[in-house]
């Protein structure tokens, strides 16, 4: 049987001729708009805020991220240095190193050209950082990262050389606020606390000791004394002020690093990650 006619945009309708040879043109639409929607993300349109160019080859993993709080404690150099791996310079600003302790949880995890995976694409994350330079690229280092997903802390282990722990970790939001508590299954590592924002969202200028923090577009790990980089993209940060309530908090001091007084705040609702795989860094 042969058809002819057209498909409404607006209505979504199949008229009359859509049917030719047994295929329709709009499930060969579909499947065009379906491949490019796993393939190509809209995210890589937007790379003007970037400190440098997009990375070359495709990303491997997508990640969404939710309810993140950064909570930021200034700390002098010779304090965080020998925490750090040699090959790596400390990244200051007005001559402190910051440490950030980072609760948030995610969702949408999946490869490159492939959906999420039921079980294995969402649960809360923690991470203990800091921020250093190699190559002129500043970008993040991981004192320990916390997960509550198995397969996950051995994947990011394995191919990431990331210094990731499994842990009991729940976050939830209630009354306008977040509720989040981790506990590492092997170790003393536990955080316990909620958290709000108290701001409109703002896009943080250049300079900005928020901007500074946050618009970081790579990680940094070692492995038998070579330097290892991991190039991520995002768009710019969309960050409010927040206020914090922290009832327990030694992740930091699961590595040895002593945080003084009250942390820099703040507050990100929900951002959408692209990762690259982990290369040398020249």
């Amino acid at each position: 049987m042969r058809l002819e006619g057209r498909f409404c945009r607006c209505c979504g309708y199949l008229a009359p001729g859509e049917f030719v040879g047994g295929a329709t043109k709009v499930a060969k639409r579909r499947r065009l708009q379906f491949a490019i929607h796993w393939w190509v993300d809209s995210a890589l349109h937007h790379g003007a805020h970037r400190p440098w160019p997009l990375p070359t080859g495709t990303w491997v993993m997508k990640q969404i991220w939710h309810d993140l709080l950064f909570a930021h404690w200034p700390l002098p150099a010779d304090k965080l240095r020998p925490q750090v791996p040699a090959q790596l310079a400390l990244d200051t600003f007005e001559g402190y190193c910051w440490v950030g302790v980072v609760q948030f949880r995610m969702s949408g995890i999946r490869a490159h050209g492939l959906p999420a995976i039921p079980g294995l694409s969402r649960f809360p994350e923690l991470n203990v950082r800091t921020y250093v330079t190699y190559g002129s690229k500043p970008g993040v280092y991981f004192f320990s990262l916390d997960a509550a997903n198995l397969a996950a802390v051995w994947a990011a282990r394995r191919f990431y050389h990331l210094p990731y722990f499994r842990a009991a970790m729940t976050s939830k939001e209630i009354g306008g606020g977040i509720h989040y508590y981790s506990r590492r299954l092997r170790g003393e590592a536990e955080f316990r606390g909620h958290y709000r924002p108290t701001s409109d969202v703002s896009l943080r200028e250049k300079g900005s000791i928020e901007h500074w923090l946050t618009e970081r577009y790579c990680l940094y790990a070692t492995c038998e004394n070579q330097v290892f980089r991991g190039e991520i993209h995002h768009q710019q940060w969309p960050l409010q002020d927040a206020e914090a309530e922290i009832e327990m908090n030694t992740v930091a001091a699961a590595s040895g690093i002593s945080l003084p007084g009250s942390p820099l705040l703040n507050f990100a609702r929900r951002l959408e990650v692209l990762i690259w795989p982990l290369r040398r860094a020249e």
